[in-house]
């Protein structure tokens, strides 16, 4: 036992000095290249002594940096967390210029930009250097890993750890179960972690969503156990004069609270568990990029902790920071060729959208990826976790393009470390992977027919249409994220126009249409005596598939061209059932978001071409989902051999609460606390005067 001590304690020690001469000659080499740094006196030093100079200063530099910076951080946290991000690189520039006054005895001379610059530098090659080493010692590769998640201090905790499995669930956002299987197929597969273990140790299935298919209705689903009441990514509330809209922190707070007023259940994480990188956080009391939490103040507002934990280290800031300019670049060298070559369907790709998707590629998957690491190091029962960068992608690149296909390799590799942080574990850990959704090709309605879907609503009206078709605003869910981050105020709702009738919001290919000054749910009738022409304009148009309305006579009504029709309370169908082209869930799914309470009057699928599986996203997104139509319904579930299977054979798995059940079922299986199941529980209907409402807004059309 003493003999492995003192060999431990040797080779850290020897780690040290290698990562101390690497930074040392590094020093050197900077001085050596750079006009305006100097570690020298004026008239010159001697070899040796200048030597001494850079190892005395590299020495220094790396004491304050592992001793100061973390106490910097702490007095920082109130500071949003990417301009910490920016902020590491002054802070660092700062440090080296008091050790070029103290330790060189005066003899050393930079400038304050070049400080920076120096400092980034040699905080890389610390980096690159040290982690080189750990790799070829477990115990090291072990405490580098501790590091990079914020989670020192947890090796007592971790030798004492259960022998009972914890399970992480990692969501990749938007990945269909046909776009994993491509990835994952061939010599040289995209995905070769993933491949690997659909070989061996794991098992696929698809599963479909509601017909809302989209990240909130399923996360909170798959979280919460209900997405009751959650027609679309975004809506209109009458009786408040309001939007919700999901990836929004007010929004995803208020709708985790309904959810668990109707489950009365705090969540699938709410035993031992963490969220990390969600809209929800599944009752788990450890949380970091967590939306619900982030619109919090004060000390119960951890949320945004996972980005000071992350950024403690100077060397994750560097990193992060150069994937970060590279991947902007990237964005903008792809989104140039795509535009060289005149690819089709193309949107644009300008403006902050370079930015918004590097925030989404790199530094939310480095400091989620973190954060997993650390929970598995710190042995948690259940762990949750959301890696955004591919859906991010697709909607402005498209599913299938060669540009989602670096995203894709990137995100194997982050498996991949997932995994090996697993082995370091001080449990046993099961690893699922599942998404929440797919994404559906297409150019959007908007250049497919110069128009957007409320310029339609407002010709069918007989209200004035714009000259030109304007841009309506990306529904990407990383854009409210990098809001968060910044510790900004919420955006404007999208398509916002003051005083405009009637509300027009778009929910990828879904779109919904609300007249305000009607209490309740307008029927057909009513809307045929207002604007008589506007059903058969939508029913008719080319690019929609089907229209729902509720009839006075009927009931739910959906309506599709060439006066098709499907009576969704009898079975009736009129001419051409409406629903055929989209599977045989179909009346189902819209029979069943017929029922909720904020349900829009008027709710719109775009149509889905049958030889392709395209549709016509109601926003500005080449690769959508939100309604149904092609992949985006059938996201995929890959889990474990020794578990469970989720369904007997043959039986298909429907609707993210399903989905919910199964998750549940797989945390009993490993024997640890043991997650009430909660099936039965009365779920109560939204009241609206007994819970607050969503923030006000004004009316406008999409």
């Amino acid at each position: 036992m003493r003999t492995a001590r003192w060999k431990a304690l040797g080779g850290a020690l020897l780690r040290v000095l290698a990562v101390w001469g690497v930074s040392s000659l590094t020093l050197l080499a900077l001085a050596a290249v750079l006009p305006d740094f100097r570690l020298q006196a004026a008239g010159g030093d001697s070899l040796t002594r200048t030597a001494l100079t850079a190892a005395l200063g590299a020495g220094a530099f790396g004491l304050l940096s592992a001793l100061v910076w973390p106490l910097l951080v702490r007095a920082l946290l109130l500071v949003p967390a990417l301009v910490l991000g920016l902020l590491v690189f002054f802070l660092n520039g700062s440090l080296l210029l008091v050790v070029l006054d103290v330790m060189t005895a005066g003899r050393g001379r930079s400038t304050p930009e070049t400080a920076v610059i120096v400092a980034a530098v040699m905080s890389a090659a610390s980096s690159a250097t040290s982690t080189f080493l750990a790799v070829r010692n477990d115990e090291a590769y072990r405490r580098r890993l501790v590091r990079l998640a914020g989670r020192r201090g947890r090796r007592a905790r971790a030798d004492r750890g259960p022998t009972t499995p914890g399970t992480v669930f990692l969501q990749i956002d938007g990945v269909g179960h046909d776009v994993l299987q491509a990835a994952t197929r061939g010599e040289q597969p995209l995905m070769p972690t993933v491949a690997r273990w659909m070989d061996t140790s794991h098992r696929l299935t698809p599963w479909h969503t509601d017909w809302s298919s989209q990240t909130g209705a399923s996360q909170l689903a798959l979280l919460h156990g209900s997405n009751e009441d959650l027609p679309a990514f975004r809506w209109y509330e009458k009786e408040s004069g309001g939007l919700i809209v999901s990836n929004r922190p007010s929004s995803a707070a208020e709708l985790q609270r309904r959810a668990v007023a109707r489950t009365g259940d705090e969540g699938l994480l709410a035993h031992d568990g963490a969220s990390r990188g969600n809209l929800f956080s599944g009752g788990a009391d450890q949380v970091a990029l967590v939306m619900s939490v982030a619109a919090r103040r004060g000390r119960r507002n951890r949320s945004r902790a996972g980005y000071f934990a992350y950024f403690s280290d100077p060397a994750n800031a560097t990193r992060t920071a150069v994937s970060f300019v590279a991947d902007v670049l990237r964005e903008i060298g792809q989104a140039l060729r795509s535009r060289c070559r005149r690819e089709r369907p193309r949107v644009g790709r300008g403006g902050l959208y370079p930015v918004i998707r590097a925030f989404a590629t790199v530094v939310e998957r480095d400091v989620v990826v973190a954060a997993v690491v650390g929970d598995l190091l710190a042995g948690r029962t259940a762990v949750y976790a959301d890696l955004v960068a591919y859906d991010e992608v697709a909607h402005h690149s498209g599913p299938a393009h060669r540009d989602t296909h670096q995203v894709l390799r990137r995100l194997d590799r982050c498996i991949a470390l997932i995994a090996e942080a697993a082995r370091h574990a001080p449990r046993p850990y099961r690893i699922v992977l599942l998404s929440d959704h797919g994404q559906s090709p297409g150019a959007t309605f908007r250049d497919r027919y110069g128009l957007t879907l409320g310029d339609l609503v407002r010709a069918g009206c007989g209200l004035p249409v714009r000259g030109r078709a304007g841009r309506t605003p990306s529904g990407a869910e990383a854009r409210e994220a990098a809001r968060a981050a910044l510790g900004r105020p919420e955006g404007p709702s999208d398509g916002d126009r003051r005083g405009a009738q009637p509300v027009v919001l778009a929910s990828g290919n879904l779109g919904l249409v609300s007249f305000p000054d009607v209490p309740g749910r307008i029927t057909r009738e009513e809307l045929d005596r207002r604007h008589p022409a506007l059903l058969d304009t939508l029913a008719g148009h080319p690019g929609i598939g089907f229209v729902l309305v509720r009839s006075a006579a009927h009931g739910p009504v959906v309506l599709g061209p060439d006066g098709g029709e499907h009576h969704l309370d009898g079975g009736r169908v009129i001419g051409a059932d409406p629903l055929a082209p989209f599977g045989p869930g179909a009346a189902a799914a819209v029979r069943r978001t017929d029922r909720f309470p904020h349900v829009a009057d008027l709710m719109i699928n775009s149509v889905c071409e049958p030889a392709t599986g395209a549709v016509h996203a109601f926003e500005e997104q080449i690769g959508s989902h939100g309604g149904l139509g092609g992949l985006q319904s059938r996201p995929f579930l890959l889990w474990p051999a020794e578990l469970t299977p989720p369904v007997a054979d043959g039986t298909p798995l429907t609707g993210a609460e399903q989905v919910h059940q199964v998750l549940r079922r797989w945390l009993r299986e490993a024997h640890g606390p043991q997650v009430p199941v909660g099936a039965g529980t009365e779920r109560p209907r939204h009241e609206p005067g007994a819970e607050p409402g969503p923030e006000p807004v004004d009316r406008f059309t999409g």
